[in-house]
């Protein structure tokens, strides 16, 4: 008898839910699909991926070799301890920035699927143990224990508290993804995604100021505090109850193991519970959907916006600072420069290695946005262009953007140069580095005016991480590198005159580079303008052509 002979009934039933070992391999599979599919996209991404896969495991092999190389050592449990902590710390705030690099993070996609939670569960914590991710953290974890485990009751344990160690970091992700999965896959979610380069940058000075107080603190015994509370939870618990075997303290070993698997138990129970949730209550984004439209409080002329000028002026101020809280990729750069630019100078203050000039790369880090002005408007550059017909139209676009960016760098300026001036003490030089860094903002704006109109380039929409068109990489070079290196030749006389006030033994004069700073600081901007604004006015099919490739 045949397939269509059968009868009504006989056949497989597709809806019924499908089991957790029935469901696991096919979740891994998905998962592999999901990674072989992403590189099948372009060659570039192939050979960035490679990269990453090849430096992260040299960093993670780097990473095992020195824990066991810390064996027998005596506070070796106390780092750790804490570096399983920090290692749960990122595992807990990775979905909220990379969400969107991993597919499988968005349970939401299973909704219409005849799957249980608890099936679900088991087979999407499997599948979050394939990636680069777990096995590095495993390789931290299996270095961690070697480094702790001393006789064989500590191996026992040692044996254990690795994979539970993993099992822990990878449900909190899953947990923590799962509760936030309508912000993450959210326009505000995706803004998240764009600081994920600010956050790595705050870790790296994290670390490196951590680094610099243990060395002068007299070593890794400065930890011991810090290690004492953190090796009772988990997942560091997990890790610390090796050391707790190696003491033969085996009740305390086993009571900080068996924290880490509670801990792995609710782990999965608010999982389970956020999941059902989810895939059980209607998207509140629909409902809203059906609500009446309401009137939006920035229409133009009203609240914070009726400040500016009218005419041309104010109308592309607030189109270049739309352009700061909306466009993703303008949000990123401007967030991770205002960071940055803070970080630096006030890291270095509190290291106590720092000088007061540091507060003038905070200025240098925001004249940069000031490059490629052009890039942000992408192809809608055309409205643009078609507002300008003469020097005079440029001119005023030009200085209007000047404007808005001085609305924000201006007073940025002044807050970071004080606040490094209270870390340090040294009131005395602020007035000469507050001019100084003025000097060095305005001669910025116009190396950056001249390069928006001689080097524009495309900024693609489609990829959080990629920031200039192909083939234009060159042209983002000379940009950006090209016009730092003359703005510091225009800054050269202000720099001098501080260079000189130093070897004259005159420092009760610095103050006058404060009004001097900031004087030749707006006369070389309004050249730079008056420069680019011609040369703008007679390129602007090829600006158009340049920006519109991404």
């Amino acid at each position: 008898m045949s397939v269509l002979d059968a009868p009504a009934g006989s056949g497989p039933h597709t809806s019924r839910p499908a089991g957790g070992t029935e469901l696991v391999p096919v979740l891994v599979r998905l998962k592999l699909a999901l990674l072989r599919n992403g590189l099948r996209q372009s060659a570039g991404r192939r050979a960035v991926y490679i990269a990453s896969v090849v430096a992260t495991l040299l960093i993670a092999l780097g990473q095992l070799i020195g824990l066991i190389a810390l064996r027998g050592n005596a506070h070796a449990g106390s780092l750790v301890v804490l570096l399983a902590a920090v290692l749960a710390a990122g595992w807990a705030v990775m979905p909220l920035f990379f969400a969107a690099g991993d597919e499988t993070l968005d349970p939401s996609r299973l909704v219409m699927l005849p799957l249980r939670p608890r099936p679900l569960i088991t087979a999407l914590l499997v599948s979050s143990l394939v990636g680069i991710g777990p096995l590095f953290t495993l390789c931290l974890a299996a270095g961690s224990v070697t480094a702790l485990a001393h006789g064989a009751g500590a191996v026992v344990f040692a044996v254990l508290a690795a994979p539970l160690t993993l099992l822990v970091c990878v449900a909190l992700a899953r947990a923590v993804a799962t509760a936030n999965t309508r912000l993450l896959t959210s326009r505000k979610g995706r803004d998240l995604a764009v600081l994920s380069g600010l956050v790595i940058a705050v870790g790296i000075q994290g670390v490196n100021f951590g680094v610099q107080r243990l060395s002068r603190a007299g070593g890794l015994s400065a930890l011991d505090p810090a290690a004492d509370v953190v090796r009772w939870l988990p997942p560091a618990s997990a890790i610390g109850s090796v050391d707790s075997a190696s003491q033969g303290a085996y009740g305390r070993a086993a009571l900080q193991l068996l924290l880490s698997a509670a801990a792995l138990v609710v782990l999965l129970a608010l999982w389970r519970r956020s999941l059902e949730k989810l895939m059980t209550e209607p998207d509140g984004s629909t409902l809203s959907a059906a609500e009446p439209a309401r009137t939006e409080s920035g229409t133009a002329g009203s609240g914070f916006w009726a400040l500016f000028p009218e005419g041309r002026t104010g109308t592309v101020m607030q189109r270049s600072l739309r352009y700061v809280a909306r466009d993703p990729k303008t949000k990123a750069a401007w967030v991770t420069a205002l960071a940055i630019g803070l970080i630096v100078p006030l890291f270095n203050a509190l290291q106590g290695t720092g000088s007061l000039y540091f507060a003038c790369f905070g200025a240098g880090m925001l004249g940069i946005q000031m490059y490629n002005q052009f890039g942000q408007d992408t192809s809608a550059f055309w409205m643009v262009a078609l507002t300008i017909s003469s020097a005079r139209d440029a001119y005023l676009e030009l200085r209007a953007r000047a404007l808005a960016l001085l609305l924000i760098t201006l007073p940025y300026t002044v807050v970071v140069t004080v606040l490094t001036a209270a870390v340090l003490g040294d009131w005395a030089a602020l007035p000469g580095v507050m001019g100084l860094s003025f000097a060095l903002l305005g001669a910025m704006l116009a190396t950056g005016a001249v390069a928006s109109a001689s080097f524009p380039y495309s900024i693609p929409q489609d990829g959080a991480f990629k920031n200039v068109a192909p083939g234009q990489a060159g042209l983002a070079w000379i940009s950006i590198f090209g016009g730092m290196v003359s703005a510091a030749l225009l800054c050269s006389p202000v720099i001098g005159l501080t260079v000189w006030l130093h070897l004259a033994d005159a420092e009760n004069r610095l103050w006058l580079l404060l009004p001097g700073g900031a004087v030749y600081g707006a006369l070389i901007g309004w050249a730079g303008l008056r420069v680019a604004a011609p040369r703008t006015a007679d390129r602007l099919p090829e600006i158009l052509t340049a920006v519109s490739k991404g």
